[in-house]
């Protein structure tokens, strides 16, 4: 019979027994996504470290574990904020595949959601909007962009509340099966999390993304074309310079998304060139990027028309 004020104890731990860091790391694979982070992500080092610093823990964890040691499920639900086109998206899926092999979630796929996935138009229609979003998330991450939208001060009967009230929910009976990250610029964010101090107390990790350096948006682009089999020739590097310099100045400047769409129609100019002058061509050609499949944007004469389409709202 147990004595009364007797605490159980804990299990035996044997304090000598080696475990190899290296070798749990190797084996869940988690050091090749990070050595993929940082091989296809230019920049971004605050947010790297803070990833590796989440993948450190739960490597640890995992060993407490496995030696005896008293552990608990850890919140992993997150939060990224940051411009557009800073790498919020790609960096969740990347996490997604951690906390997989790390065996904190069942599958690591990613689910990216917004307001129009959640909020119903009428009473009644939001929760079943947002039990199936929750539902196909399960086992992964939730990835919400612009989160803030969800919190509409401004309109009495807007139900966006009430999806968040589901979402807090969800985050705390499937702590063990779900992560969420909630994303959006950093201003919004933080009254969005002061709308509902339940929500904040439940996001662990905070990871905020910071606008790419100009230098840093020009590597992006040389990665980019080079990864899809063209290159710039000098002048052609030259004027992309110049581009990416002018198109910072602009509205709705999206970082490495306007650059991806930029190159996206400097891709188009460059086909456009080609089919005209017809004839043969050495093969180099296409892949070779001139300076006027450059220069023909309307960035050099005026505000890139299309450009800020898709790329956020400030």
């Amino acid at each position: 019979m147990k004595e009364e004020g007797k605490q159980p104890q804990a299990a035996a731990v044997d304090r000598e027994r080696l475990v190899d860091l290296d070798e749990v790391l190797t084996g869940a694979g988690v050091g090749d996504i990070l050595a993929e982070l940082d091989a296809e992500f230019i920049g971004l080092a605050p947010v790297k470290r803070r990833v590796r610093e989440v993948a450190d823990f739960l490597l640890v964890e995992r060993l407490r574990i496995s030696v005896g040691l008293q552990s608990q499920v850890p919140t992993l639900h997150m939060s990224f904020t940051g411009s557009p086109g800073t790498g919020k998206t790609s960096v969740a899926l990347r996490m997604g595949k951690i906390l997989h092999r790390l065996g904190y979630v069942r599958k690591g796929h990613l689910v990216v959601a917004g307001r129009d996935d959640l909020v119903g138009q009428y009473v009644g229609h939001t929760a079943p909007k947002t039990k199936e979003v929750i539902k196909r998330a399960m086992g992964g991450v939730l990835f919400i962009d612009e989160a803030y939208s969800l919190y509409r001060p401004e309109s009495e009967r807007d139900y966006g509340l009430e999806a968040v009230a589901i979402l807090l929910q969800a985050m705390e009976d499937y702590r063990n099966d779900l992560v969420v990250i909630f994303a959006g610029y950093r201003e919004r964010m933080e009254t969005f999390f002061a709308s509902n101090p339940g929500l904040r107390s439940r996001i662990a990790h905070h990871i905020d993304f910071p606008d790419y350096s100009f230098e840093e948006l020009v590597s992006i682009g040389d990665l980019m074309v080079r990864s899809q089999g063209y290159f710039f020739d000098p002048p052609a590097q030259e004027a992309f310079r110049e581009y990416l310099a002018l198109r910072r100045k602009q509205p709705l400047f999206a970082n490495a998304r306007s650059v991806r769409n930029a190159i996206d129609r400097i891709k188009l100019r460059q086909a456009a060139r080609l089919v005209a002058a017809g004839g043969k061509i050495r093969s180099e050609e296409l892949m070779r990027i001139d300076a006027s499949d450059i220069r023909q944007s309307r960035v050099f004469t005026g505000p890139e028309a299309g450009e800020s389409q898709g790329s956020g709202k400030p």
